[in-house]
This record gives structure tokens, C-alpha cells and sequence, in this order.
């Protein structure tokens, strides 16, 4: 049985664990790479010290210079090119080679004990779902490197406000979940580009899904022949009650402010926070 959103925050506050990171993860194009830059840029704001550690060999060019990036280690278009393979296999090759070297990764987190890292990670879900590179890399972080994590995974708003796409992100956010066993916050992005009234409201009912409701929703939406799937995705949804999201503007200090304050909460940042519900605060008319 899958324990709540407070008692795994509990379950970590519990352990001795004294490097804090937070893993982004999500899909290509979901925001992850705005959403590191945010934090940096807040924690410089409030004077906390924070380091992107960029996962991605194909990563794009970043607003602030990446202090670990796996790069420097192996490159995508370097393996594409020597190993004549296409992105998706070359990506599983650096990994692979990634989890035979970490003691290059060892080497490159030593000088980080006290301050905030947040690790940019690729977007293909196969990484965790069909081999177990990031919770092998998850493990070593923890068991080796004395980390406490968190993970959050995006998904893009304007994407999701549909039923049957949220069921598909839904159960994207829920895998990354399971496989990575981590304190998890999902995150709704880019709610900025939800620009008329009617999708802001229609925003409000995905933060904490009423699995009832989005049925109802999606069957009218769908083909009859798929009702079925959509009943038993509903109460997979419903039956693990663990599908709720913060929403995201990376562009509003007071959004970034409100996630950061729930990574710190699970994360052990300060210490003597009682852990919170997603959306306990949360008015997506103030972003």
C-alpha cells in the first residue's frame, strides 16, 4: 500500500539525511528547464544558494550556467554520431554509461553539502518506466550521497484541462511515482497561457480531480468503446487519492515561492514545518 503525501514527508523527516535536491521531471516541452531557472532565480532573490545539475545529454542552452551537466561526462550527439544510433537509444546509452561512471557523479556533487540541487532530467518516460535508470540513479543519490529528495513531475495546463489527456498525464505523473518511491509533488505549468476565464475555472477542478466528475466529463468526450478504460483509469485515480497538483506560472515569484515552500517541506529544508496538502493555499486568481 502506497502511503499519503504527509506520511511520506514524515517517513523522510524521520531519516538523518542532510543533502537536499529535487528531481524535475516530466515530459519534453512541460517546462522543466523554466521551472529550474525559476528556482534559481527566487533563491538568489531570498539569498539561498541553489545548483542546476543538468541529467540531459541534449539539454538546450540555459538562462543560468549548469554547475554539474552530464556533458561533460557524455554528450547525446556524440554517441548518436559514434554509435550510429537514433536519440532514444543514444539517450538509454549515456545513461547506461552514466550508471557505470558514478563516481564521476560522485566527485562532481562532493563540494555541495549545504546548499539546494536541483537535478534537470530528460523527458522520456521510458527512463523510469522501462528500465531503471533514474531509480537506480535516485538510490545511489540516496543510499551513497546521503541525499533527501523530492520529486516533481510537470505536466503542461493548457494540455491537461481535457479529461482524457489528463487521465493519459494522470497516470504518466502516478508511474513516476511508484517506480521512484519519493516524496512526489505533481505540478500543473505554464498557467499563464491560460488567458480567458472560462479555462482558469476549468483549471480548478484538475488541482484536486474529482475522479466522478472527470469521468463524466471524459465519457462524453470519447468513443462509448473506451468507457470502460476511462472507468478503470477514474478509479485508479480515485482509489490511490494521490493525484493532485500545484499549479505552476514560472513567471510569478509568489507561484515558484509556494512550490519551493512545499519541497522544502518534504525535503526537511527547515526544519519543524508540519508537512502540507497540495492546494491547502493555493488561488490560482492571485497568479
Amino acid at each position: 500500500m502506497h502511503c499519503s503525501w504527509s506520511e511520506k514527508a514524515e517517513e523522510y523527516r524521520d531519516t538523518d539525511m542532510s543533502r537536499v535536491g529535487v528531481m524535475v521531471l516530466g515530459p519534453a516541452g512541460a517546462g522543466k528547464s523554466t521551472f529550474c531557472n525559476s528556482i534559481i532565480t527566487h533563491m538568489q532573490n531570498v539569498g539561498r544558494r541553489a545548483h542546476i545539475v543538468n541529467l540531459d545529454p541534449a539539454a538546450e542552452p540555459s538562462k543560468y550556467e549548469f554547475t554539474v551537466d552530464i556533458r561533460d561526462l557524455i554528450s547525446l550527439d556524440d554517441v548518436m554520431e559514434e554509435m550510429d544510433l537514433g536519440p532514444n537509444g543514444a539517450l538509454l546509452y549515456c545513461f547506461e554509461y552514466l550508471l557505470e561512471n558514478l563516481d564521476w557523479l560522485d566527485e562532481a556533487l562532493g563540494d555541495y553539502n549545504d546548499e539546494y540541487l536541483i537535478f534537470d532530467c530528460p523527458g522520456q518516460i521510458e527512463l523510469y518506466t522501462h528500465v531503471p535508470v533514474l531509480p537506480n540513479i535516485v538510490r545511489h543519490l540516496q543510499g551513497q550521497l546521503n541525499f533527501s529528495l523530492c520529486a516533481t513531475y510537470l505536466l503542461e495546463a493548457p494540455f491537461v484541462i481535457d479529461s482524457s489527456k489528463f487521465f493519459s498525464g494522470a497516470l504518466s505523473a502516478m508511474s513516476a511515482m511508484i517506480l521512484l518511491e519519493l516524496p512526489h509533488i505533481n505540478i500543473l505549468s505554464k498557467i499563464d497561457m491560460l488567458k480567458d476565464d472560462y479555462s482558469r475555472k476549468r483549471l480548478k477542478r484538475f488541482l484536486n480531480p474529482d475522479a466522478s466528475v472527470l469521468l463524466s466529463n471524459a465519457d462524453k468526450d470519447t468513443n462509448p468503446r473506451f468507457h470502460k478504460l476511462n472507468q478503470a483509469i477514474a478509479n485508479l485515480v480515485d482509489d490511490f487519492g494521490m493525484v493532485q497538483f500545484l499549479p505552476l506560472d514560472a513567471n510569478n515569484d509568489t507561484s515558484v515561492s509556494t512550490i519551493i515552500s512545499y519541497i522544502d517541506d518534504v525535503t526537511q529544508w527547515a526544519e519543524g514545518q508540519e508537512p502540507k496538502e497540495p492546494n491547502d493555499e493555493i488561488d490560482i486568481e492571485d497568479m
